[in-house]
């Protein structure tokens, strides 16, 4: 067997035996397979396919070409959620207590920000004291103790996927619906948990623009968790405007916080309720529609915001930001975003409300990139909502007006004022 031969059975659009594929892995784990010969690879995977059966395959490889998480000590209660990247996204801080109120184990590894897309651990990480590190013995003690633990992401963790994706980028070959869901179920699966539930993103804010791509990532995720012995649920949402109003790290925590305590925008606690719900309902083996009811009674009751103030504190956060969040404090410097004409906000492109956020210091676009925890947008009109010229907007917050008015730049380009009302688009669009 060589490297040769399984790019010419690709490029001819024969399907790789499990052999096969565990010695592609293995190469591009160990480094054996050269560039040249992988960017091949992947170039005819992008364009012949992999069937459901070589693309689970090449997921439990990777997913087992590192370091793995053990999580059987909790049976099937254990618990994880997975987001393919928006912007003002930040379920994870309401979904991983409800959960764990619930009975659930949230044992989740999560990723930092980059480009237009806001990160869990970059959120978390902005709470004084929270450790977003921690040893595999301290990660599973928390997840016992207290139902939940969210660290950063471990480079040890499906190593093969790391190499690949790198390829992936400069080769244009990202864009493969098969090597998509194998670059995210690998993390998940090498991660243990038995119980996942997936938001797929769609629209302007997302890498998948249309239900249609959204559909076919969905499906094959939740065929790769059932022939990997994994419960795996997809959800598909709408990414065609910000989720909540607030983008940017201190802004997005104090928000989860409204939201926990019973206030706060009716989008994202929809997104966050009907994910934590269906996991809630694979963890008990009850209907979808019994587990979204529990989540919302337990989110409504209080014990979900107990739970997140038990969980950031047992992991090292200071408690008196989640009780009083003004301790936080404010960017220095607030820039007033205001409507040009009288209508209605018909559109907004999230990607480019995401690249504002970022412009304005609230992302990074490079891994070296230094995020203020401060800086962000909060939304005042989103679409559908009806201005009058000269109204409020946004609000952006950053540490120069120079950074404010390049922020603003961007922003009022990414918002579309028309004179007509705009169709009302689904925040749900179907569950897989």
């Amino acid at each position: 067997m060589n490297y040769l031969e399984l790019i010419r059975k690709k490029r001819d659009g024969a399907e790789l035996c499990e052999n096969e594929i565990k010695f592609l892995v293995d190469g591009v784990a160990s480094g054996n397979i050269p560039d040249y010969q992988l960017s091949a690879f992947l170039m005819a995977a992008y364009f012949k396919g992999m069937t459901p059966h070589e693309t689970a395959l090449l997921t439990d490889s990777m997913a087992n070409s590192g370091d793995t998480l053990d999580l059987s000590m909790f049976g099937s209660l254990s618990a994880d959620k997975h987001s393919t990247g928006g912007v003002g996204d930040k379920t994870t801080l309401i979904i991983a207590p409800t959960v764990a109120a619930l009975g659930g184990k949230v044992a989740k590894m999560s990723g930092r920000a980059l480009g237009h897309t806001g990160g869990t651990v970059d959120k978390l990480e902005s709470i004084p004291g929270y450790k977003c590190e921690l040893s595999p013995a301290n990660f599973l003690e928390q997840v016992e103790k207290i139902g939940i633990a969210v660290i950063g992401q471990s480079a040890s963790f499906a190593p093969a996927d790391k190499s690949m994706y790198a390829l992936r980028d400069v080769t244009a070959t990202v864009n493969c619906a098969p090597l998509i869901a194998s670059s995210i179920m690998s993390k998940k699966l090498a991660a243990g948990s038995h119980n996942i539930v997936l938001d797929v993103k769609v629209g302007s804010g997302a890498f998948l623009r249309t239900t249609e791509e959204a559909y076919e990532l969905a499906r094959m995720m939740t065929d790769i968790g059932r022939r990997c012995n994994r419960n795996v649920r997809a959800v598909l949402t709408d990414m065609d405007k910000p989720l909540g109003n607030a983008v940017g790290n201190v802004l997005e925590v104090k928000e989860a916080i409204d939201v926990l305590r019973g206030r706060g925008p009716d989008d994202l606690r929809e997104v966050a309720v009907t994910l934590a719900g269906l996991l809630t309902a694979m963890i008990r083996g009850i209907s979808d529609d019994e587990g979204i009811s529990l989540a919302r009674e337990t989110l409504a009751s209080g014990a979900s915001y107990e739970k997140f103030k038990e969980w950031i504190g047992t992991q090292g956060g200071d408690t008196r930001y989640i009780t009083a969040p003004e301790l936080f404090g404010e960017a220095s410097v607030t820039y007033e975003v205001k409507a040009e004409s009288s209508g209605y906000v018909s559109a907004m492109d999230t990607e480019a409300i995401g690249l504002a956020s970022t412009a304005l210091g609230a992302g990074r676009v490079d891994k070296a990139s230094k995020i203020d925890p401060l800086a962000g947008i909060t939304l005042i009109k989103k679409t559908g909502d009806e201005v009058l010229r000269g109204e409020t907007i946004a609000l952006l917050h950053t540490s120069s007006p120079e950074l404010a008015e390049n922020g603003a730049r961007i922003f009022n380009n990414a918002v579309s004022i028309t004179s007509s009302v705009p169709e009302k688009r689904s925040l749900i669009f179907d569950i897989v």
